[in-house]
């Protein structure tokens, strides 16, 4: 059985470029026995997220699976055979569970990513017209080998819109070997740096750039090759003549200075039948007439193939295939979830500070206040309220909730006056109560003075038209009366726990105790 992984794959999140949908990739690769692929949309890494949520959800379905079979091991009761046949099981599952491999195709600026002059131009080898030289980049392929090369390939991304943002996100070498650590990279398609110098005729450029790559990257540098031979109608024929005359002088480089190739199909679609949608959505993408003779044409060879059609493609290049294995085995598997990262609001100084908050009250008093209801009564285990403590950030975090939440709690007190009056009931109280308790012991409180301030900016400095709210916010009371919404979710009957329905947000584990009238309380989360 070959084994084989694909290393340069488009999404739509390569916007109208790429076709592919995130779920249609892994469904197809792991159909035909792929268990890895990385992602490398054009110069972003928009679907990131995605891609790894996607692999989640299907490594769920098999860990469930490894899980029905360890319990038959664990199973005193199960015969040999029966212990035998799941011990087999676990491993083959074990095998099924996907990687997902972070990437992008960068566009590393052919000067630096600070020059960005309209007058230098160059002629393009592939299709012999003159275009800006700063105007776009060398494509090149990134992908995060650890937990250290994802914080480095976001740094780039990002260095890429903010500084070197030229019709097109670019990086260069500079910031490239800056943020190096734990990136593998691969030379690209025939717009890659080192294709095409060879295609200027510049080979000794194209040999010291390969150096380059190699001694910043050593062994996590690989040769790209790849080969779009097409009979499709009305398809580009170009490539493949361009690819065949590219790929033998990379061979040689590659060989000549101990660089392991590696075999790439550059995946814009999924399924072969797709090659057709995806030339329309190019003539979208290049605001072109379908029946423009010069509009841009890819090859129909851009969907996403099985490993026998590579290994037939490049039969006589058998290591080419093998590496994409090894470049898979490199990568580690590693969670980007977080936590999430919110600036300070800037609480007034007459209300107080956070440093007096520290000098007055004590961790057993934060640790009380987070862990019990909002009627001061305890509500969960000793070790589960540790727990809590523990995800809130500890501590140090605690103290600076409590000064937001303080804060908050006041500004809300005043607008439940201005709202309902100066003598409040006692359902507006109740409510009150419960839910600052709930957005404070939530870790909440700041996103609440967030928004509340840009809605108050918009509405009452920038002059913009501000809405009443929508959705399930509209259940809040405290965004009521912070003026965040203008929809009284008392009046109209609506529930606080409908902003907190775990099928909406993404908060793990919350415990919601209801009772007679279907009224909810938060337990824990």
């Amino acid at each position: 059985m070959v084994t084989f992984t694909h290393l340069h794959v488009h999404s739509h999140y390569s916007m109208l470029d790429g076709m592919s949908k995130i779920p249609d990739l892994i469904k197809k690769a792991k159909k035909n026995g792929m268990y890895a692929m990385a992602l490398t949309d054009h110069g972003n890494m928009f679907g990131i997220k995605d891609f790894v949520d996607t692999v989640a959800k299907e490594n769920g379905k098999v860990k469930a699976k490894i899980k029905e079979q360890e319990a038959v091991l664990k199973n005193d009761g199960a015969t040999p055979e029966e212990k035998q046949e799941a011990e087999y099981q676990v491993e083959q599952l074990k095998g099924q569970l996907f990687k997902p491999i972070i990437g992008t195709e960068a566009y590393c600026a052919r000067r630096t990513l600070y020059d960005k002059d309209k007058d230098v131009k160059e002629i393009n080898p592939e299709t012999g017209r003159e275009r800006i030289m700063d105007s776009s980049g060398y494509h090149l392929i990134l992908l995060a080998k650890n937990k250290k090369g994802y914080h480095n390939l976001c740094k780039l991304a990002s260095i890429a819109y903010t500084d070197g943002f030229y019709s097109r996100p670019r990086i260069d070498h500079n910031v490239l070997e800056q943020y190096h650590e734990g990136l593998i990279v691969c030379s690209a398609c025939l717009g890659g740096e080192i294709p095409q110098l060879i295609m200027r005729g510049d080979i000794q450029k194209a040999e010291e750039a390969v150096l380059w790559f190699k001694r910043v990257f050593g062994d996590d540098y690989y040769i790209e090759l790849q080969r779009h031979k097409t009979d499709k109608p009305n398809s580009n024929r170009d490539t493949y003549v361009q690819q065949q005359r590219v790929n033998p002088v990379l061979v040689e480089l590659a060989r000549k200075h101990g660089i392991k190739i590696i075999a790439t199909n550059d995946v814009h679609f999924v399924e072969e039948e797709h090659g057709e949608a995806h030339d329309h959505l190019i003539c979208l993408a290049t605001q072109k007439d379908y029946a423009d003779p010069d509009r841009l044409h890819y090859t129909k060879q851009e969907w996403l193939k099985t490993p026998q059609q590579m290994a037939d493609i490049f039969d006589d290049l058998p290591e080419a295939i093998e590496n994409t294995q090894e470049v898979a085995d490199k990568v580690e598997v590693y969670s980007i979830d977080s936590d999430p990262i919110m600036p300070e609001f800037d609480i007034p100084a007459d209300f107080g500070s956070e440093a007096e908050y520290r000098a007055r009250i004590t961790e057993k008093e934060l640790f009380d206040e987070f862990t019990q209801n909002e009627r001061h009564e305890v509500v969960m285990s000793q070790a589960d309220a540790e727990a809590k403590i523990k995800k809130l950030g500890g501590y140090n975090k605690l103290y600076r909730i409590k000064f937001e939440a303080d804060y908050l709690e006041k500004l809300v007190w005043e607008g439940a006056h201005k709202r309902y009056g100066e003598e409040l009931s006692d359902e507006v109280k109740e409510r009150i109560v419960f839910e600052l308790h709930t957005i404070k012991t939530m870790g909440f409180p700041g996103y609440f003075l967030i928004v509340a301030d840009y809605i108050r900016g918009a509405r009452e400095e920038l002059g913009v038209s501000v809405g009443p709210g929508r959705g399930s916010a509209a259940g809040s009371v405290v965004a009521y009366c912070l003026w965040i919404t203008d929809v009284d979710p008392l009046k109209y009957d609506l529930l606080f726990e409908r902003f907190l329905n775990p099928d909406r947000i993404s908060l793990p584990d919350i415990d919601v105790d209801f009772d007679d009238a279907g009224r909810g309380r938060v337990l824990d989360w």
